[in-house]
């Protein structure tokens, strides 16, 4: 007989690929292998992004309003420990191991240091099926790190390229306008504030639109982002099979170290999946529009390959689940 966490790690698994934003981003992907003309208005898609967003923030910001800042502190450090460590790892190995450009490492870097917002709210919605408790303040620890990575990793690739010509400084500018700005941070930190200071009861009155039609319009969303994920499946074949291996490899190293930070910090099993998974996951929002800026000579097919044809669609069926179980096992040993 199998041991009795291996089978409980299987139920998840089970449960996590069939349930229905898995189903409905596979469906997504099918659509475009067997060429249907299945497509989302493209108002419908970004209406929906700003939707999911502004829906994490707000819950976000009310349980923020009732969180003492002590119970912050150790979190958002190893938060800020992963958004600086990860894109420094990165870059070494696209560098050394794999050979790339400063410019291409970094740009991976970017994106792997970075989170991607959808894979975190399919690890909330996950949690929430399973009845499992996250802390409510995890939407800002996406937050906070989005916007470091992205800045350490540009760093490295301008201090490797002396990016010092005239109109850097106007560059740097646009990048950090970019950061900010940008749809998913600008949606995701505005509901943190309004969440914040509506509190519980803020959000109460608007929990018949927020928050109960949630995971219906997550799963609209993820129809959409398989048919993009296939899309850039093609490109795979443009970088090599290193890409692909890197792309599978480093949610599973970036993600298990996230769970043991998040844990030694005292978060919940739910907290530290969530953790875990931010980690592992790759931005293809945020950090692209911010490479796209700083470094125009990077290979788009690399980074958005690695990040959305392969580590994302790992994340979202077996990266979740798997970072639970290491979750639960190392709450277990603690």
């Amino acid at each position: 007989m199998l041991p009795y966490r291996l089978v409980d790690a299987l139920d998840l698994l089970r449960l996590n690929l069939l349930s229905p934003m898995v189903l409905a981003f596979v469906l997504g992907m099918v659509a475009v292998f067997v060429r249907s003309d299945l497509r989302l208005p493209e108002a419908l898609y970004t209406s929906l992004s700003i939707y999911l967003l502004l829906s994490i923030g707000l819950k976000g910001g009310a349980e923020l309003s009732e969180t003492p800042f002590a119970t912050l502190v150790l979190p958002a450090l190893a938060t800020l420990v992963l958004g600086v460590t990860i894109p420094v790892v990165v870059y070494a190995v696209m560098r050394r191991v794999g050979r790339f450009g400063v410019a291409d490492a970094a740009a991976v870097a970017a994106h792997y240091g970075s989170v991607s917002a959808v894979t975190f709210t399919a690890a909330i919605t996950t949690m929430s099926a399973l009845d499992v408790r996250v802390e409510g303040f995890m939407p800002a620890l996406v937050a906070l790190l989005e916007v470091p990575a992205i800045v350490v990793a540009l760093s490295i690739a301008r201090s490797r390229l002396e990016v010092s010509a005239p109109g850097a400084a106007s560059g740097r500018a646009e990048v950090w306008r970019e950061l900010l700005t940008g749809r998913s941070l600008f949606v995701l930190l505005g509901g943190l504030v309004i969440g914040a200071l509506g509190g519980k009861a803020g959000l109460a009155q608007v929990a018949p639109f927020f928050v109960d039609p949630f995971k219906g319009a997550l799963v609209l969303f993820l129809l959409e982002m398989g048919m993009v994920a296939a899309g850039r499946i093609r490109d795979l074949k443009k970088v090599g099979p290193f890409v692909i291996g890197f792309g599978l490899l480093a949610p599973i190293v970036n993600g298990s170290v996230g769970v043991l930070l998040a844990t030694l910090s005292g978060l919940s099993i739910g907290g530290s999946t969530i953790l875990g998974v931010m980690a592992a996951s790759a931005s293809y929002i945020a950090a692209p529009a911010a490479v796209r800026i700083a470094l125009p000579q990077a290979n788009p097919a690399l980074y958005l390959g690695a990040s959305l044809g392969v580590t994302f669609p790992f994340n979202l069926s077996v990266g979740i689940p798997l970072m639970y179980a290491l979750s639960r096992a190392l709450h277990g040993l603690m």
